[in-house]
């Protein structure tokens, strides 16, 4: 049998860092390579990518660090389009690092081109079991001690990455001098069957606040649902659009926009044709653009284990939970609310999604592993002492309140900032939530 990648401590030739220049920005490509498992420095080796971003009228300024973990999992870093959003604010104080987390992005992808070089699914399974956050935050500290020269830096989570910032509270907060968290505050010991039971009635709420604000939108879900039942609808990207599938659309209603965004997805669903309404290519694109797991496979086959801590396998949480929640069932009768989902996974997702249907065999023997091991450590998160601000948003789609609040409540000198004017992506959404948690964990708010 050909030697597999997993075979061989082997990483890539070095590369030079590559600087190029945006309007108002200087951006710098770095490499590092780290262990595959941090709790043996001498075996296999990844490779990591980030990119640092400066202001040009400050390039050349010795400025503190701040790294951005993005939301997910299995997300790379946004790739930056000049001062836009929560980083136009990050510049005016720091040199931002964008981390493309293991896994994502330029950082060793693992998908379902390069899972099969590491041989048997058993071996797949194995390697991406070392993609949690734990895993996350020892690639930080092995960044920061090449990048800074030691120094703590400040740590920006986004959803997922808030996830992995309390993680590194927990495991390494001499790395820290700062720690800013937008909506990822996660629970420290509920696990993936309590979370998705908070998530249900959530999804729900949010379906229905969409339908009084767009009261025409039920009725157009529902005769799509009611034509999917009865046909087979295949995406431009070669997803099989079940009802299920057209569910999943509701993550859409976690951000800002997105209630807006959904309806004016519905309101182009149909074309007249020769045999009968079909769904219009306008329709199926946009709904492939938000449905593909093309770019974050990890997204759907690591999604649970995120949440497991105790040992046990995670057995596909979400789709046993749902059968808790019969009115989530896709209901097409007259007078039936249909509801939309999430981000939940289930294990349907492994047929009708093209780029995950090779990774089939491994999502199965992730969702049955066991022997998770603990993400947070609740003594040394009340002992801590770093400058914690966190902005929870207030009925999150992707994030319990509840949850994150008593988080917030066990973790020393956090202070947190509960709002409605935002959703999940509140911190996108030009800088004022950036600004803010900045003046809470300076004291100036």
């Amino acid at each position: 049998m050909p030697q597999s990648v997993g075979e061989a401590a082997v990483v890539a030739p070095p590369v030079v860092p590559a600087t190029v220049r945006q309007p108002g920005l200087v951006l710098t490509d770095h490499h590092f390579d780290v262990p595959l498992d941090h709790g043996n420095p001498d075996g296999e080796r990844i490779r990591l990518y980030a990119r640092e971003v400066v202001a040009t009228r400050r390039a050349r300024d010795e400025l503190p660090w701040l790294v951005y973990l993005q939301g997910g999992p299995g997300f790379p870093a946004g790739r930056p389009l000049g001062r836009e959003n929560w980083l136009d604010r990050a510049l005016d104080d720091y040199r931002v690092l964008l981390l493309d987390q293991r896994g994502t992005g330029r950082s060793t992808p693992a998908n379902r081109q390069t899972l099969p070089l590491r041989g048997t699914p058993e071996r797949q399974a194995d390697y991406l079991a070392h993609f949690r956050a734990d895993s996350i935050v020892r690639d930080c500290e092995h960044i920061r001690a090449r990048l800074t020269g030691g120094r703590p830096w400040t740590v920006l989570g986004q959803s997922f990455g808030g996830f992995c910032a309390v993680t590194y509270l927990s495991l390494a907060p001499e790395g820290l001098a700062e720690v800013l968290i937008t909506g990822g505050l996660p629970s420290l010991d509920a696990g993936p069957d309590t979370v998705y039971r908070a998530a249900y009635p959530r999804m729900e709420r949010k379906s229905l606040a969409h339908y009084a604000r767009y009261p025409g939108d039920e009725d157009a879900a529902r005769r799509i649902a009611t034509h999917l039942a009865d046909h087979e609808e295949t995406l431009p990207d070669g997803t099989l659009l079940t009802v299920g599938a057209f569910q999943q659309l509701g993550i859409l209603l976690g951000a800002g926009d997105g209630s807006h965004r959904l309806h004016y997805l519905l309101e182009d669903a149909f074309v007249p044709t020769a045999a009968g309404p079909r769904l219009s290519d306008t329709f199926t694109e946009q709904a492939a653009a938000v449905l593909s797991r093309a770019q974050c496979p990890l997204y759907a086959i690591l999604h649970e284990a995120i949440y497991a801590q105790d040992g046990r396998a995670t057995h596909w949480s979400a789709d046993r939970v749902r059968a808790e929640f019969p009115q989530f069932d896709g209901h097409t009768d007259e007078g039936a609310r249909f509801l939309f989902t999430g981000e939940t996974v289930h294990p349907w997702m492994l047929h009708t999604h093209p780029s995950l249907r090779p990774l089939r065999p491994v999502a199965e023997l992730l969702a049955e592993r066991e022997g998770w091991g603990p993400l947070y450590d609740a003594a040394r998160l009340a002992r801590n002492e770093v400058p914690v601000a966190a902005a929870v948003y207030h009925d999150d789609l992707f994030v319990d309140t509840g949850h994150s609040l008593r988080t917030a409540s066990g973790v020393g000198g956090l202070r947190v900032w509960v709002t409605d004017e935002f959703e999940h992506d509140g911190v996108r959404v030009g800088g004022r939530v950036l600004d803010r948690l900045l003046g809470m964990v300076r004291g100036e708010v």
